[in-house]
């Protein structure tokens, strides 16, 4: 083999690993984001299912889901605020 023949397949590979990576990265965030919005799910059907003995509910919608996914604990009480602030009763 000569030179030109190895540097093609050493640039074909250096090419391969940035179109890997180029799709890697959007994937990786959507996982991610899809993991929060579970998780997010998962905190406001507790919150729900501790929250109906104080007559508290949210709904549980991908909005919801995605903003507790985002913020954690914090976006739980936004949530809750936002629904006492749009009800009128603060």
């Amino acid at each position: 083999m000569d030179a030109s023949t190895i540097v093609a397949y050493a640039f074909g590979l250096f090419l391969l690993y940035i179109v890997a990576y180029i799709l890697y990265v959007p994937l990786k965030m959507i996982v991610r984001l899809i993991y929060n919005a579970i998780i997010g799910g998962l905190l406001l059907w507790l919150v729900n299912l501790v929250g109906g003995v104080f007559g508290l509910s949210v709904a549980i919608n991908p909005v919801t889901a995605l903003i507790v996914g985002f913020l954690g604990i914090p976006g739980v009480v936004l949530i809750i605020a936002l629904k006492y602030v749009v009800a009128g009763r603060l």
